[in-house]
């Protein structure tokens, strides 16, 4: 593997972890009412809500919930 690569990954990485714990500090409400609603205003399309239900199914069952 590059060794450039395998750097900026393992930097990386913590960044992630530590913006979805920010992420999750911070949310409030329903997470499936809120993409809902997103898809009822407008503000984004069936096809990216049903991507959204498709991701957040594979992270349920990658977590085990």
């Amino acid at each position: 593997m590059n060794p450039l690569y395998e750097m900026m990954a393992k930097k990386s990485q913590p960044n992630i972890i530590q913006q979805f714990n920010q992420f999750r500090q911070n949310f409030r409400g329903n997470p499936q009412q809120q993409v809902q609603n997103l898809l009822n205003s407008g503000k984004i399309t069936q096809q990216q809500y049903d991507e959204a239900v498709k991701k957040a199914n594979q992270l349920k069952s990658l977590l085990n919930l």
